[in-house]
């Protein structure tokens, strides 16, 4: 089970970004910048059950990335906590780190690698024995439709082929939550289906999914349970049902605009 309790970020404004902002009319300035600081998060909570998967939505700029990044232990939260499985994850980011499998839009494979090898290395690297890890890269490579490429390149990759081998080497080492950032985003339909069925593969598992997305078609296809966060702070965490109930038409996207306005309003 994943738990995420009161999440904040904060970074310190540049000198130039300072000046600039006292030049500024109040209505100008984004709300979440406070004198030298901008929080980029400001309170953020939801938790996901083993074999759920939650989707995570907002507007561009809403704070859901960097909320990722403090999941994956990229970044250190300013205050908050992250429970896995009853550990706390800001207390040791480095051995956590092994049990998280994250997917970022920066996330990229070593060009002059085979796909294979690319996966390998990333196996070996959290110390999976070869035994192990040729029978994760079969079930991977079978879930991810990547035998036809598997022996290619890096370099010669279709976007498409190379965002697929990218969760290969996100979930290789059979983390205890994946998390993915925006992973069907420029894809073609085909691809992008592929890894649609390969998160829904997880439903009913030990692992519970976080993926954030702005379609919502595969929030209603996939999810479990629906996070929006609106100016770093969370809006709405429910099921998918209580999702659809905020809006007397059902549609996700009326449901969307609905809260985000809310928050815009207030």
């Amino acid at each position: 089970m994943l738990e995420v309790k009161n999440l904040m970020k904060r970074f310190r404004l540049d000198n130039k970004t300072i000046k600039e902002n006292k030049k500024k009319s109040k209505e100008m300035l984004d709300r979440r910048e406070q004198g030298h600081w901008f929080n980029a998060v400001v309170d953020v909570s939801f938790s996901c059950e083993s074999g759920e998967v939650l989707g995570l939505l907002g507007p561009n700029g809403a704070g859901k990335t960097t909320s990722l990044r403090m999941l994956s232990t990229a970044l250190q939260p300013t205050s908050g906590q992250i429970v896995i499985n009853g550990d706390d994850v800001v207390a040791d980011p480095l051995a956590m780190r092994k049990r998280i499998g994250f997917l970022s839009g920066t996330t990229s494979l070593y060009h002059r690698l085979t796909v294979r090898e690319n996966v390998q290395y990333f196996g070996r690297l959290h110390g999976m024995n070869e035994d192990l890890l040729e029978t994760e890269i079969k079930k991977v490579f079978d879930l991810l439709d990547i035998h036809s490429f598997a022996d290619k390149k890096a370099d010669s990759l279709s976007t498409g082929m190379k965002q697929r081998a990218n969760i290969a080497r996100t979930v290789i080492h059979q983390p205890e939550v994946i998390v993915l950032d925006e992973p069907t985003t420029g894809l073609d339909v085909i691809s992008a289906k592929t890894i649609l069925d390969f998160i829904e593969s997880y439903k009913g598992s030990d692992v519970p999914v976080v993926f954030s997305t702005h379609h919502l078609h595969e929030v209603e296809k996939l999810c479990d349970r629906v996070v929006l966060i609106n100016e770093g702070t969370t809006q709405f965490n429910g099921t998918l049902d209580d999702f659809r109930r905020v809006s007397g038409t059902g549609n996700l996207y009326d449901v969307f605009v609905k809260l985000v306005d809310e928050k815009e309003v207030a």
